[in-house]
C-alpha cells in the first residue's frame, strides 16, 4: 500500500473520532438539559397534586365532620323524643298501679261483705230446713200420708189434669187447623177440578163389529172354521160369532190385540175377500196402523200436557196405555188428567209445576210393561224412567203415588193427591163386588179391634166408619184419641182412594119408671 493512501485513511479516522466526540458531547449536554427539563415538571406536578390533595382532604373532613353533627343532632333528637315517650308510659304505670290498688281494696271489702252475707245465708238456711222439717212432720201427722204418698197422688192429680188440658188443646189446635187446611184445599181441589174436567167412558173387554149382513158371518168362519181359526190365532183374540144380529164380538183382555182384530176384521169386511193369506195381510197391515196409533197418542198426551224433552221411547209406552184400563178408566186419559190437577195445584201452592206435571203424567207409566213383565207398576216405572235417565225429582214423585215410598218434595205429594182426585170421581173408576166387600171388612175389622169399641159399621161405599163404642170404657177425651189411633190405622193398612171419614159414637142412657 502506498504512502497517501494510508495518510488519507488516517485522516478519515482521525476526523471520524473528533465528530464523534463533537456528536457526544453535544448529545450529552442536550440529554441534560432535558433531564433537568423533566425534573422540574416533575416536581411542579408533585406540587400541584400536593395542593389538589390537601384541598380534597379538608373538603372530606368538612363533610364528615358535618355528616357527624347531622347524625348527632337526629340521634339527639330521637332519644329526646323517646325519653318523653318513656316519661309518658312511667306515668301511665303509675295511674295504673294506683288505680289497681284501689280496686284491689274495693274487692278486698266487698269480700268481706260477702263472706258475711254468705254467712247470714248459710244460717237462713238451716233455720229453713229446720222449719220445712218441722212443717213436713206437721203436714204428715195431719193429712194422714207420707210425703211419697203425698207425691203420688199430687201426680196422679196434676197428669189427669195435664191430659185433659192437653186433649182440649190438641182438639182446639186441630179443629182450627183443619178448618184452615180444609178450606184452602177444597179450594185449590175445586179450582183444579174446575179447570180439569175430562169425561168418563168405562172401558170394556170386548169389541162390537158391525155387519154389513148375517151372511157376512158364514164368510167370517170360512170353510170349517178356517178363517175365524185363523184370525183368532194371528191376533190372539176371541171372536164370539152368536145369534146377535149383523155383529161380531171381539173379546179379550189384552186392548193392543184387541184393537188389532177390530181393524183388520172391518178392512177384511170392506174388502170382502176373506181367507187364511188376506187375514194374516190384513192383521199385518193393521198391527202397523195401531204402532202409529200408539205413537201419536203418545205424542198427543206430551202436547196436551205441555211436557216436552220425552225420550221417544217414554212417548211410545205413554200411547200403549190408551189400551190400557184400570177398574175400567182409561190409564192414559188419567194419566192426562193426574199431570193437569197437580200442575194446578202446583202453581197454586207455589211449587215446580213441569216436576209435578211431569211426574204426574208418567206416574202409571209401569202399566204399559206389568203384562210383560214382573213387578208392581212402581218399580216397573222407576225402572223405565231410570233407564231413560229421568230426574231424580220426577222419578220421586212418581214412586209415592201408592204410598210405597214416603214423599219428600210438595210435587210427591201433589201427584198423590191428583191420582186419588182422579180415580176417586164418580164414574171413573168401577170396584168389583169381591174387592169392594173386602174394602169394607176390613175397615169394620180394624175399628172392631180396639178396646172398648162395641161395633163398627162401614157405610158410603166405604168412606166413612161409624164406631160405637162402650161409655163405661171410654169417656170424652179418650174418643178423640180413638179416632186418631184408627185412622193412623186405616192410613197404614188399606189403600183406599180419596179419604175416609172416622166417626166415633158414644151414649149414656139412664132408664127409670114413675110408679
Amino acid at each position: 500500500m502506498n504512502v497517501p493512501v494510508i495518510i488519507a485513511i488516517a485522516i478519515g479516522v482521525a476526523f471520524s473520532a473528533v465528530g464523534f466526540g463533537i456528536g457526544y458531547v453535544f448529545r450529552k449536554s442536550t440529554a441534560e438539559k432535558e433531564i433537568l427539563s423533566a425534573e422540574f415538571k416533575a416536581k411542579e406536578i408533585i406540587a400541584e397534586a400536593s395542593k389538589s390533595a390537601e384541598s380534597v382532604k379538608k373538603e372530606k373532613i368538612l363533610e364528615a365532620k358535618e355528616e357527624a353533627l347531622q347524625i348527632r343532632k337526629e340521634i339527639d333528637k330521637e332519644t329526646k323524643d323517646r325519653r318523653v315517650e318513656i316519661q309518658k308510659l312511667e306515668r301511665r304505670n303509675l295511674q295504673k298501679e294506683e288505680l289497681l290498688d284501689k280496686k284491689s281494696a274495693n274487692l278486698e271489702s266487698k269480700e268481706d261483705k260477702l263472706n258475711h252475707k254468705i254467712k247470714l245465708v248459710e244460717n237462713k238456711q238451716t233455720e229453713i230446713e229446720e222449719l220445712y222439717g218441722k212443717q213436713v212432720s206437721e203436714l204428715e201427722r195431719i193429712s194422714g200420708l207420707t210425703v211419697d204418698e203425698a207425691k203420688a197422688q199430687l201426680l196422679a192429680d196434676v197428669e189427669k189434669e195435664v191430659k185433659h188440658d192437653s186433649v182440649v188443646l190438641i182438639k182446639d189446635i186441630e179443629s182450627k187447623a183443619k178448618e184452615e187446611a180444609n178450606k184452602k184445599a177444597k179450594d185449590i181441589l175445586a179450582y183444579a177440578i174446575q179447570k180439569c174436567a175430562a169425561d168418563y167412558v168405562a172401558e170394556s173387554t170386548v169389541s162390537l163389529v158391525n155387519l154389513p149382513n148375517d151372511e157376512m158371518k158364514g164368510r167370517i168362519i170360512g170353510r170349517e172354521g178356517r178363517n175365524i181359526r185363523a184370525l183368532e190365532t194371528l191376533t190372539g183374540v176371541d171372536l164370539i160369532i152368536d145369534d146377535t144380529p149383523e155383529a161380531v164380538i171381539l173379546s179379550s183382555f189384552d186392548p193392543i190385540r184387541r184393537e188389532i182384530a177390530r181393524l183388520a176384521l172391518e178392512k177384511l169386511i170392506i174388502d170382502g175377500r176373506i181367507h187364511p193369506a188376506r187375514i194374516e195381510e190384513m192383521v199385518e197391515k193393521s198391527r202397523k196402523e195401531v204402532d202409529q196409533i200408539i205413537k201419536t197418542e203418545g205424542e198427543n198426551a206430551t202436547f196436551d200436557v205441555g211436557i216436552h224433552n220425552l225420550h221417544p221411547e217414554l212417548i211410545k209406552l205413554l200411547g200403549r196405555l190408551r189400551f190400557r184400563t184400570s177398574y175400567g178408566q182409561n190409564v192414559l186419559k188419567h194419566a192426562i188428567e193426574v199431570a193437569h190437577l197437580a200442575g194446578l195445584m202446583a202453581s197454586e201452592l207455589g211449587a215446580d209445576v213441569k216436576v209435578a206435571k211431569r211426574a204426574g203424567l208418567l206416574h202409571d207409566i209401569g202399566k204399559a210393561v206389568d203384562h210383560d213383565l214382573e213387578g208392581t207398576h212402581i218399580e216397573l216405572g222407576m225402572q223405565i224412567l231410570r233407564k231413560y235417565r229421568e230426574s231424580k225429582t220426577v222419578i220421586h214423585a212418581m214412586s209415592t203415588h201408592h204410598g210405597d215410598y214416603e214423599p219428600e218434595s210438595i210435587e210427591a205429594i201433589l201427584v198423590t193427591a191428583a191420582d186419588a182426585l182422579s180415580a176417586a170421581r164418580p164414574g171413573a173408576r168401577r170396584e168389583t163386588l169381591d174387592t169392594y166387600i173386602k174394602r169394607l171388612e176390613a175397615l169394620e175389622s180394624i175399628a172392631n179391634g180396639y178396646e172398648g169399641v162395641e161395633k163398627s159399621f162401614a157405610i158410603q161405599a166405604g168412606r166413612e166408619v161409624r164406631v160405637v163404642v162402650l161409655p163405661e170404657k171410654v169417656d170424652d177425651d179418650s174418643m178423640f184419641l180413638l179416632a186418631r189411633e184408627i185412622s193412623k190405622k186405616i192410613e197404614a193398612d188399606l189403600d183406599y182412594p180419596g179419604q175416609i171419614k172416622v166417626h166415633i159414637i158414644r151414649e149414656s142412657r139412664v132408664t127409670d119408671y114413675a110408679k
